[in-house]
């Protein structure tokens, strides 16, 4: 059986604390074991306090790649775009050293820049350190939304592909994302959530009980091949 562990926090700034010191823990073990880091955290509005914190973490940030799990495919001028919110945030202070890099293209669509994105994750230092996925309300995660136009083949263990577009009802504008088997090559894999509709839709989903056994994390907790950390505060 997977191993998920969860840590729960009555104060969500605790959480931030706790969350930053873990992955700041992850991201230095990479750098003592092969002189780099690889981390991959998640867009919207629940990481930010986790970001102000990790922003702060002592560590060589100079030898530290940071990747979005996916992104909404819009320039970082925007306003809903993770990039923009990640380099407000999080590559601040300390963390301002570290090297991001993109997913967003100068082009019209996530296919039409499909190979150029593919090339650039593809040279990243794999594994990753550190994986920090969020949830949706509807029990999405990264961008594999119910109803995801390539969402069977985005959560396929079997699969080759590394990154895929996505697009779905829920998701607002078209996307890209990480793969599922993507996301699980990593040394720490950890789920950031916060309020208590989001808490029941997680135990629902573990459950597998109702309308959330067709919800996409449930792959995430279903997987066996790497153990997931739960952070979660009311």
């Amino acid at each position: 059986m997977l191993s998920i562990t969860s840590h729960s926090f009555t104060d969500c700034h605790a959480l931030a604390h706790a969350l930053a010191g873990r992955v700041a823990d992850k991201l230095r073990e990479g750098l003592a074991r092969r002189g780099k880091a690889l981390l991959a955290v998640s867009g919207g509005s629940t990481p930010v306090h986790f970001f102000r914190q990790l922003a702060r973490m002592e560590l060589d940030w100079s030898k530290v790649q940071v990747v979005l799990v996916d992104e909404r495919w819009v320039p970082e001028s925007h306003e809903r775009s993770n990039a923009r919110m990640v380099k407000a945030e999080l590559l601040q202070h300390a963390a301002s050293a570290a090297h991001f890099v993109p997913f967003y293209a100068d082009a019209p669509t996530p296919e039409a820049a499909l190979v150029l994105v593919r090339a650039r994750m593809a040279a990243l230092p794999y594994p990753f350190d550190a994986v920090v996925l969020g949830m949706g309300g509807d029990g999405h995660t990264a961008s594999f939304f119910p109803g995801g136009d390539r969402l069977a083949e985005a959560l396929d263990l079997s699969g080759t592909a590394l990154v895929l577009p996505m697009r779905a009802a829920g998701a607002g504008e078209p996307r890209i994302t990480f793969t599922l088997p993507a996301l699980l090559d990593t040394q720490a894999l950890f789920l950031h959530i916060e309020g208590e509709a989001k808490q029941k839709i997680l135990a629902d989903a573990r459950l597998g009980l109702g309308e959330a056994r067709q919800y996409p994390v449930r792959a995430v907790l279903e997987q066996t091949r790497t153990p997931v950390s739960v952070y979660w505060c009311p």
